[in-house]
């Protein structure tokens, strides 16, 4: 008999995507299957400590012994110290098996400045912006967004999601109260040109940027005027039309430029894509190297539209993170 795998799935963390990473953290680890898995859940408080799921702290020590001892750790955090390479990093010195990105992948696409650079280059089509600082003349700010994008904008802290800290600005009066939500927030903020239209999501899965699978795509619908915090957790608040009544051209061409992008990112094991297709133009808006996994989250109701069941996501999710793991111990070693 084969023996059972000790997983341990990590939520909270120290972003303010706290809550949202706690939800993720028990969908993954309820439908983790338990004849084929031990679960450890490990909670990582507001203050950076983890604790297990008795509350007593966690201790961790290289190769995966310890009070720990688990074959494989699975993220669901979301946002900063956990999305962004940092959690990774550790998980690599201490010489452990995870799911998801590594430190690069995560780094490089948590930052959606640094991720649309590494797009442009590629020759994927990118929103607009003008990046914003604290010390930033905000004059100059207004100017540049007047001259280069226009009334609507949205602005967003460059490496946070769930939409926490991003405003709709209608106007110039506007952008000066947005700004200071979003600095609130992070140090590095994006203004970003208004794009209308369809907002689509491809899933990705796999390791080797040559044999990506990528699911159908969804199209995403919600009652707010925007897909804002509300409409993304809220019940009811969205909804997800998977696969997208789309021309099949475009869609496999959607497709296409989301395996594209999750590779030139070096991404692995999974992400979610989004897109906004107004008209004849497709824009990437960004890559999620750890998509939501709660009841309301897409990454995995697009694969289940896919053919692809939830627990056996999961299954294919552990599978590649010990691929991995054993192709670059064999490297090194």
């Amino acid at each position: 008999m084969t023996p059972r795998l000790r997983v341990a799935v990590l939520g909270g963390g120290r972003s303010s995507e706290h809550d949202v990473s706690l939800r993720s953290a028990a969908s993954v680890a309820e439908a983790l299957d338990p004849a084929r898995y031990d679960v450890v859940p490990i909670t990582i408080g507001r203050d950076g400590v983890w604790h297990d799921g008795a509350g007593a702290v966690v201790t961790v020590t290289p190769g995966g012994g310890g009070p720990l001892g688990v074959d494989v750790v699975f993220p669901a955090l979301h946002g900063p110290f956990g999305e962004d390479g940092t959690v990774q990093g550790l998980l690599e010195m201490l010489d452990v098996a995870y799911v998801g990105s590594g430190v690069l992948g995560s780094s490089a696409t948590m930052d959606k400045d640094v991720c649309k650079a590494i797009l442009r280059g590629e020759g994927i089509d990118v929103a607009r912006d003008v990046v914003v600082a604290p010390a930033s003349d905000r004059a100059a700010v207004a100017a540049r967004v007047a001259a280069e994008l226009g009334y609507p904008v949205f602005v967003k802290p460059a490496r946070l999601g769930s939409s926490i800290g991003i405003s709709k600005v209608p106007d110039a009066g506007a952008l000066d109260a947005a700004l200071d939500v979003a600095l609130a927030h992070d140090s590095k903020v994006l203004i970003e040109e208004f794009l209308g239209g369809e907002e689509l999501e491809v899933s990705i899965l796999g390791n080797d940027p040559a044999a990506l699978e990528a699911s159908v795509v969804g199209r995403i619908g919600y009652a707010s005027e925007w897909y804002d915090y509300e409409a993304k957790y809220g019940e009811g608040g969205s909804w997800l039309d998977a696969p997208a009544d789309l021309p099949a051209e475009v869609a496999e061409a959607i497709r296409a430029t989301a395996r594209r992008a999750f590779a030139a990112t070096d991404c692995r094991g999974m992400a979610r894509v989004d897109f906004f297709r107004s008209g004849d133009r497709v824009v990437l808006n960004e890559i999620n190297t750890i998509p939501g996994f709660t009841a309301t989250s897409y990454y995995a109701r697009m694969f289940e539209a896919s053919g692809l069941p939830y627990p056996e996501l999961l299954d294919r999710l552990v599978a590649l993170a010990l691929d991995h793991h054993a192709a670059q111990r064999a490297l090194r070693f």
